[in-house]
C-alpha cells in the first residue's frame, strides 16, 4: 500500500488544482435545489466536486458541520436551510479551496440577509485541532530537529485541549460529500469516532460517498491517482455501513443508492450512496409504562441494540428507545402509545429491557374505568355508522 504521506500528497495537489480548474473526472451528476443555488457564486458551482446531496437532511435551526467542506458550496447551501437562527461549520485543510470557500461570505450573507457560515482549517479525522492556530504559534527553527518536533507534538496536544476546533456534543448534523474516501485507511476508525464525538444525542450523520460493490484489490490501492480521484479508498457497500456501528452510531440507513455505477474499474462498480446514521442516547433505561406498536410490513424487525417489533403487537421499551424511535429512520413504522398517567422521569425505575407485549392494563393504569359514549355528532349528521 502506498505510503500514508504520498496519499495526503496526492489528495491535498489534485485538489488545490481542482480548486483553481475545473477536473470533470472528480464530478458525479448530482441535482440540487436550483432556488438554493442561485445566491452561490459560479465558481464555487464550477469547482463543487461532490457525488451526492446530504442536505435534505439538514434542519431549520441546526447547527451543521461539514467534513472536507472545499470551496463550500454545501455549506452555502445548509446555511439557507438552517436558517438565521442556525449555524454551518466547514472544515477542510486544504488552503486552496479554504480560501475560494472565504471569498465570498460575504457576498452570499448580503444575499440571504446574514451571515451563519465558518470556514475552518482542520483535519476531518482529528476535529480537535485548528490547523491555522497550530501554524501561527509554532516558533521554533526549522532546522531544529527533534526537539522542534516534541514542541509540535505538545503544542498540538496543547490546542486540542485548550482550543478545540469543535466541541464535543456541539453539532446537530454532520453532513459530508464525497470527502470520507480520502482518508487514509489507518485514520477511519479515528475518522468516525470523531464524528460521533461531535455530534449532540439524538444528532444524526447525513453521509454522500463513493462505496464498492467489491473488494479494491491491492493494486488498485497502490495507485495514488485513484485514490485522489474517489475511486481505491472506497469501502466496500456493506463496510461503510458498519463503520458507523463500530462507531456506536444506530438507525444508520442507505437513505440514498445509485443504481447505475458512476465509473467502473477492472470490473468493480463505485456508486454514490447516501447513509444517515444516528447517534444514541446514552441514558440509562427508564420505565415509563410507554409501548410502540410496529406497522408493517415485515412480520418483525430488529433494531441495533437487539429488540425485536412484532407487527401489530404493542411492545413494552424503554424511556431511551422511545425517544429514539421517534428521530430514528424507522419513526414513520410506529404508532407510539404513551401511559395515560405520565411517570417522572424522577420516579421512573431502572428497566430491565426483556422483550415483552404491554398489557393495555398497564398503559391505562390498573384502576382505569372510564365509560364513555360516542359523540351523538361523531358520523357528521350521516348514517353511515
Amino acid at each position: 500500500m502506498a505510503p500514508p504521506l504520498e496519499y495526503e500528497n496526492a489528495v491535498g495537489e489534485r485538489y488545490a488544482k481542482a480548486a483553481e480548474e475545473r477536473e470533470i473526472s472528480l464530478c458525479c451528476p448530482v441535482v440540487y435545489r436550483q432556488e438554493l443555488l442561485d445566491v452561490i457564486p459560479q465558481e464555487i458551482i464550477d469547482r463543487d466536486y461532490g457525488c451526492g446531496d446530504p442536505s435534505p437532511y439538514v434542519k431549520a435551526g441546526d447547527t451543521v458541520l461539514d467534513l472536507g467542506s472545499g470551496g463550500g458550496k454545501l455549506c452555502y447551501i445548509a446555511s439557507q436551510l438552517v436558517g438565521e437562527q442556525g449555524s454551518v461549520i466547514g472544515v477542510d485543510c486544504n488552503p486552496t479551496m479554504l480560501q475560494l470557500a472565504r471569498k465570498y461570505q460575504t457576498a452570499v450573507a448580503a444575499k440571504i440577509g446574514y451571515s451563519n457560515i465558518s470556514f475552518r482549517a482542520g483535519m476531518i479525522q482529528d476535529l480537535k485541532l485548528d490547523l491555522e492556530l497550530f501554524a501561527s504559534q509554532r516558533d521554533h527553527d526549522p532546522e531544529s530537529g527533534l526537539a522542534g518536533v516534541v514542541e509540535d507534538r505538545n503544542l498540538g496536544q496543547r490546542l486540542s485541549r485548550e482550543q478545540t476546533l469543535i466541541e464535543s456534543s456541539s453539532v446537530d448534523c454532520v453532513v459530508s460529500n464525497c470527502v470520507l474516501n480520502l482518508v487514509q485507511p489507518e485514520d477511519r476508525k479515528q475518522l468516525f469516532k470523531e464524528v460521533f464525538r461531535v455530534l449532540k444525542v439524538g444528532g444524526r450523520a447525513a453521509i454522500s460517498d463513493i462505496v464498492a460493490d467489491e473488494d479494491i484489490p491491492q493494486s488498485m490501492q497502490n495507485d495514488p491517482t485513484l485514490w485522489s480521484g474517489c475511486i481505491s479508498g472506497a469501502w466496500r457497500e456493506d463496510e461503510f455501513l458498519a463503520e458507523f456501528e463500530r462507531a456506536g452510531f444506530e438507525g444508520m440507513h442507505l437513505a440514498k443508492r445509485e443504481s447505475e455505477p458512476w465509473q467502473t474499474v477492472e470490473g468493480i462498480e463505485f456508486r454514490s450512496v447516501t447513509v444517515v446514521a444516528y447517534k444514541p442516547d446514552d441514558c440509562p433505561c427508564l420505565e415509563r409504562n410507554q409501548a410502540v406498536i410496529y406497522r408493517g410490513p415485515f412480520n418483525q424487525v430488529l433494531d441495533d441494540d437487539g429488540h425485536t417489533y412484532y407487527r401489530g403487537q404493542r411492545m413494552a421499551v424503554c424511556d431511551r428507545t422511545f425517544r429514539m424511535l421517534q428521530t430514528g429512520s424507522l419513526s414513520d413504522s410506529f404508532f407510539f402509545v404513551e401511559p395515560y398517567q405520565e411517570i417522572p422521569l424522577h420516579e421512573a425505575k431502572l428497566s430491565d429491557c426483556e422483550e415483552r407485549i404491554r398489557p393495555a392494563r398497564e398503559t391505562k393504569g390498573e384502576l382505569y374505568q372510564l365509560n364513555q359514549a360516542p359523540e351523538d355528532d361523531c358520523c357528521g349528521g350521516t348514517t353511515c355508522c
